[in-house]
């Protein structure tokens, strides 16, 4: 027979006022925002895509509402998934802020980083408060430019790290972090794709994605026009909602408006984009290297998207 004590502790633990956030499920949800991607956020805080993926179910059900709006390419927070994802950085933040004060890092001083607009956007934020919780002595100064320029930092020592865009060989000693496909994005139902020559959205000279756009069109003979120019995705995105042109984007990008070109307008075939890291061989430099790659490398059975 069920003693009185046993029921009381089933009832506490059924009682929704005493119900913890997992902080785990929270880290693996803020990784799928930074990312847009279950496996690249699976790779981040080393599970399998499954496991995350059940994380985020139970964190819906422990809070009574969904999250995320979700198919086999995309991605996107609902409004209830913009509540959480403020709160859970600030909860994550004081985690870490707090295990720092216990486990605090030996090293200290200043880096230079450069990188190209897109990432100094979406991927660098994220990269900069990682190395603030694991080693909060270490201050980094972010320069934006080109990928052509971002390398360039590298060669002649003016910068500690470069985190860019590539495509094919790197001529430089880098590390891969992770890589996707490269497609012709236009807007859904959009009339551009059809003229000619074709108007192209891109991003200033020395942009791995618009060299390769253009290398793709000109080997295959296809005429083609700069449309319009923008340092950043965003900008080339906007053009392509209101159908001024094409872009050659990550797949990533691609959502209900932007697709990718019908396989019928026979646009020619373009290459993987990489994003890699290279560094001066710093202690500084490499410690940050270390952390990005171990933040990011799959662990077995786990692919990087």
């Amino acid at each position: 027979m069920m003693q009185e004590s046993e029921t009381l502790d089933i009832v506490e633990v059924r009682d929704p006022a005493n119900r913890t956030l997992n902080l785990d499920a929270l880290r693996s949800f803020v990784a799928i925002c930074e990312t847009g991607s279950f496996r690249r956020a699976a790779a981040r805080v080393h599970k399998s895509p499954s496991a995350v993926s059940l994380q985020i179910g139970k964190l819906e059900e422990l809070l009574g509402a969904r999250l995320l709006d979700r198919d086999a390419r995309h991605v996107a927070l609902t409004g209830q998934g913009e509540t959480l994802l403020g709160q859970a950085r600030r909860l994550l933040g004081l985690n870490d802020e707090t295990l720092a004060l216990f486990r605090r890092s030996p090293l200290a001083g200043r880096l230079c980083l450069s990188a190209p607009h897109d990432l100094g956007v979406t991927l660098v934020p994220s990269l900069l408060r990682r190395l603030a919780e694991v080693h909060p002595g270490v201050h980094v100064d972010v320069r934006l430019g080109t990928s052509e320029a971002v390398q360039k930092g590298i060669t002649d020592g003016s910068v500690n790290l470069a985190l860019f865009n590539d495509v094919g060989k790197s001529t430089i000693r880098t590390q891969d972090l992770f890589s996707e496909p490269l497609k012709w994005l236009v807007l859904n139902g959009g009339g551009a794709v059809q003229k000619d020559p074709l108007p192209l959205a891109v991003a200033e000279a020395g942009c791995a994605w618009r060299d390769a756009a253009l290398n793709a069109l000109q080997t295959a003979g296809r005429t083609y026009r700069v449309a319009y120019s923008s340092d950043t995705s965003m900008g080339q995105a906007a053009a392509l909602r209101a159908d001024l042109a094409v872009a050659a984007l990550p797949l990533s990008l691609a959502d209900h408006d932007l697709v990718e070109a019908p396989s019928h307008y026979d646009l020619p075939q373009l290459p993987l984009t990489h994003i890699r890291v290279a560094d001066d061989g710093s202690e500084l430099a490499r410690a940050f290297v270390a952390l990005i790659t171990a933040d990011m490398r799959p662990r077995p059975g786990v692919a990087a998207e």
